[in-house]
Protein backbone atom coordinates (compact mmCIF):
# COMPACT_ATOMS: atom_id res chain seq x y z
CA UNK A 1 0.00 0.00 0.00
CA UNK A 2 1.48 3.26 -1.08
CA UNK A 3 1.61 6.48 0.87
CA UNK A 4 -1.15 8.11 -1.19
CA UNK A 5 -3.40 5.13 -0.73
CA UNK A 6 -2.80 5.19 3.01
CA UNK A 7 -3.58 8.92 3.17
CA UNK A 8 -6.71 8.51 1.06
CA UNK A 9 -7.99 5.64 3.18
CA UNK A 10 -6.93 7.10 6.53
CA UNK A 11 -10.55 7.55 7.66
CA UNK A 12 -10.93 3.77 7.27
CA UNK A 13 -8.04 3.01 9.62
CA UNK A 14 -10.32 2.16 12.57
CA UNK A 15 -12.26 -0.25 10.37
CA UNK A 16 -9.03 -1.94 9.26
CA UNK A 17 -7.94 -2.15 12.90
CA UNK A 18 -11.19 -3.79 13.96
CA UNK A 19 -10.96 -6.22 11.04
CA UNK A 20 -7.39 -7.10 12.04
CA UNK A 21 -8.43 -7.74 15.64
CA UNK A 22 -11.37 -9.89 14.49
CA UNK A 23 -9.08 -11.93 12.24
CA UNK A 24 -6.67 -12.54 15.15
CA UNK A 25 -9.57 -13.52 17.45
CA UNK A 26 -10.93 -15.93 14.84
CA UNK A 27 -7.48 -17.41 14.31
CA UNK A 28 -7.03 -17.92 18.08
CA UNK A 29 -10.48 -19.49 18.39
CA UNK A 30 -9.79 -21.88 15.51
CA UNK A 31 -6.45 -22.86 16.99
CA UNK A 32 -8.12 -23.65 20.29
CA UNK A 33 -11.06 -25.47 18.67
CA UNK A 34 -8.83 -27.64 16.50
CA UNK A 35 -6.27 -28.46 19.21
CA UNK A 36 -6.26 -32.26 19.63
CA UNK A 37 -4.62 -32.21 23.08
CA UNK A 38 -7.83 -31.62 25.12
CA UNK A 39 -9.64 -34.39 23.23
CA UNK A 40 -6.77 -36.82 23.74
CA UNK A 41 -6.63 -35.88 27.42
CA UNK A 42 -10.37 -36.48 27.76
CA UNK A 43 -9.98 -39.88 26.10
CA UNK A 44 -7.32 -40.81 28.67
CA UNK A 45 -9.54 -39.57 31.51
CA UNK A 46 -12.45 -41.54 30.10
CA UNK A 47 -10.38 -44.71 30.08
CA UNK A 48 -9.29 -44.04 33.65
CA UNK A 49 -12.94 -43.61 34.67
CA UNK A 50 -13.83 -46.92 33.02
CA UNK A 51 -10.94 -48.72 34.70
CA UNK A 52 -11.87 -47.20 38.07
CA UNK A 53 -15.48 -48.33 37.63
CA UNK A 54 -16.86 -44.80 37.67
CA UNK A 55 -18.68 -45.29 34.36
CA UNK A 56 -20.18 -48.32 32.65
CA UNK A 57 -19.11 -49.82 29.33
CA UNK A 58 -22.04 -48.32 27.42
CA UNK A 59 -21.25 -44.79 28.60
CA UNK A 60 -17.60 -45.32 27.76
CA UNK A 61 -18.38 -46.55 24.24
CA UNK A 62 -20.78 -43.69 23.51
CA UNK A 63 -18.40 -40.98 24.76
CA UNK A 64 -15.39 -42.63 23.12
CA UNK A 65 -17.18 -42.61 19.76
CA UNK A 66 -17.93 -38.89 20.17
CA UNK A 67 -14.33 -38.10 21.03
CA UNK A 68 -12.93 -40.20 18.18
CA UNK A 69 -15.28 -38.43 15.76
CA UNK A 70 -13.99 -35.13 17.10
CA UNK A 71 -10.38 -36.26 16.56
CA UNK A 72 -11.24 -37.25 12.99
CA UNK A 73 -12.67 -33.75 12.44
CA UNK A 74 -9.51 -32.18 13.85
CA UNK A 75 -7.25 -34.32 11.68
CA UNK A 76 -9.33 -33.57 8.58
CA UNK A 77 -9.04 -29.86 9.33
CA UNK A 78 -5.29 -30.18 9.82
CA UNK A 79 -4.99 -31.92 6.44
CA UNK A 80 -7.10 -29.21 4.84
CA UNK A 81 -9.98 -31.44 3.86
CA UNK A 82 -12.35 -30.08 6.56
CA UNK A 83 -15.47 -32.23 6.83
Amino acid sequence: MGLLTQLATLPLAPVRGVAWVMERALEAAENEYYDPAPVERELAELEQALLAGDIDEETFDRREDELLDRLDEIRAHAQGTGT
